[in-house]
């Protein structure tokens, strides 16, 4: 009721403390930010959107995702099948094998950045939206419900004095 007068204007509001308004509005704004950088970050380390509803579903089950070569990776292991097929004492099968073997330490090197990212980066990120920034919506919302009693009860006694002091003129 009383959030409601607050919105019809028919009832005071107390106004919170400007230093905590404005943290709340920073915790609000960093929360946005946090998300749209977890988004992007997330998109960067892996650009396929079935692969990251994948992982997600994975990741939420408690499980480990299957294991399989990411795209370097794979392009490496194409290439030392081809010049071990070629033969490795031919010029261009040699070549292949060399470049297979780097495509493959890139492979591995990416897939140990994303892992590093998703461990050192996004993981406290992920902790802050999903705990500290629960815990502050928690509060806030225990605060505006506790705004909202102290106002509703000023109201009352505000009403009971007009009427105390109505039944004392009459």
């Amino acid at each position: 009721l009383q959030f409601t007068e607050e919105k019809l204007g028919q009832a005071e509001k107390t106004e919170l403390d400007a230093h905590l308004e404005n943290l709340l509005s920073k915790a609000e704004c960093t929360k946005l930010w946090t998300e749209k950088i977890m988004k992007q970050t997330e998109v960067l380390l892996q650009p396929n959107p079935n692969a990251r509803i994948e992982e997600f579903v994975y990741e939420k089950l408690d499980r480990k995702a299957p294991s399989r070569m990411n795209n370097p990776e794979l392009l490496g292991q194409y290439m030392i099948d081809a010049g071990n097929e070629f033969g490795p004492g031919t010029a261009y099968g040699n070549a292949l094998i060399k470049c297979g073997e780097t495509q493959k330490r890139i492979g591995t090197a990416d897939r140990e950045l994303i892992q590093t990212s998703a461990i050192n980066f996004l993981t406290p990120l992920r902790n802050f939206i999903e705990g500290d920034y629960k815990t502050i919506t928690k509060e806030r919302k225990l605060l505006q419900n506790k705004r909202l009693d102290l106002d509703a009860a000023k109201t009352r006694l505000k009403k009971a004095k007009v009427a105390e002091a109505r039944a004392a003129v009459s």
